[in-house]
C-alpha cells in the first residue's frame, strides 16, 4: 500500500499526537502569515489565482442562488472566499484556526467590499475555528469548500466526517489539493523544482524554511486523487468526482452528500 494511501492525517517533525501536529500546523501558518500571498502567488507562478478563480466558476450554479449558504473551511487568508463570493449573492464564511492568517483576511475585505458588484450578498465573514471541531449547527451550509488546507488536517476522515455533519442534505463539498503529478518528464521536473527549489526561495523570503521543506514532504504523503475520491465515498458522499490541472499537479474533488 503507498504511503499516502496509510496517511490518517498531517504529521510535522515532532509531532507524536494529532493535538501536536494541529498545534504545530497553527503555529507554522502564524509564522509565515505576513508573507503567505506573495509567496504563493511567487512560487505557484500566480497560478493559485488560477486555481481558485476556476474552482469558483465551477460552483457558479450555486453560488448564484441567492439564499444558498457557503463555509469556505481553512480559508488562511481568505482568497478562495472571496473568489466564491464575486460569483454571485450566496452568504459566504470563511473559517481557519490560524488568527494571523485571518487577520490578513480581514484586511482584505475592505478593499472587497469596495470592489464589489451592486446587488452581491456582501463580502465574506470570517471565523476561528478548527476543522475538526466547527463551531456550526448541523446541516448549516449547502456548499463547503477548502482549497490547499484539507491535506493540513491532523485526521483526514475525522475531518470530512465534521464537514459532512455542517452541510444539508444534497449539498456539495469541493477539495482543490495539490496532488503528486502523473510519472514522466513532466512530473520529474514538477517535483525537481519543489524539492529543490521551492523550499529555498520559500525558506528564504518566508524566515522559515521548514514550513517551506513541509510543502512537498505533506504532497508526496497526501493521498493520490483516486483514493481521496475513495476516503469521500467512504465518509458518505456519491456523485464524487475529480479533475486534474497544470500537469496533474493540483486536483479538484467535488462530491455530494447523501
Amino acid at each position: 500500500m503507498p504511503e499516502a494511501a496509510a496517511a490518517k492525517g498531517t504529521r510535522l517533525e515532532g509531532a507524536q499526537t494529532e493535538a501536536d501536529a494541529s498545534r504545530k500546523v497553527r503555529e507554522m501558518f502564524t509564522e509565515i502569515a505576513p508573507r503567505y500571498d506573495f509567496l504563493n502567488h511567487l512560487l505557484s507562478l500566480e497560478q493559485d489565482r488560477v486555481w481558485r478563480a476556476r474552482t469558483a466558476r465551477r460552483l457558479r450554479p450555486i453560488l448564484r442562488w441567492g439564499g444558498a449558504r457557503v463555509l469556505d473551511l481553512c480559508c488562511g487568508t481568505g482568497d478562495l472566499a472571496f473568489a466564491l463570493a464575486r460569483q454571485g449573492p450566496a452568504q459566504v464564511t470563511g473559517a481557519d484556526f490560524s488568527h494571523a492568517m485571518l487577520m490578513c483576511a480581514s484586511a482584505k475585505s475592505k478593499t472587497h467590499a469596495r470592489d464589489a458588484k451592486a446587488g452581491s450578498a456582501g463580502h465574506p465573514a470570517f471565523f476561528e475555528a478548527d476543522a475538526l471541531r466547527l463551531p456550526f449547527a448541523d446541516g448549516s451550509f449547502d456548499l463547503v469548500t477548502t482549497a490547499f488546507g484539507f491535506r493540513n488536517l491532523a485526521n483526514y476522515e475525522s475531518g470530512l466526517q465534521e464537514i459532512r455533519r455542517v452541510m444539508k442534505r444534497g449539498g456539495t463539498l469541493a477539495v482543490l489539493e495539490f496532488t503528486e503529478p502523473p510519472p514522466g518528464l513532466a512530473g520529474d521536473l514538477y517535483r525537481w523544482y519543489c524539492r529543490t527549489v521551492l523550499p529555498k526561495i520559500g525558506g528564504l523570503l518566508s524566515g522559515n524554511p521548514n514550513a517551506y521543506k513541509y510543502l512537498p514532504a505533506s504532497v508526496a504523503r497526501f493521498f493520490h486523487p483516486d483514493e481521496l475520491a475513495s476516503l469521500m465515498r467512504k465518509a458518505g458522499f456519491a456523485s464524487v468526482e475529480y479533475q486534474r490541472w497544470t500537469l496533474g499537479s493540483v486536483a479538484l474533488h467535488t462530491g455530494i452528500k447523501v
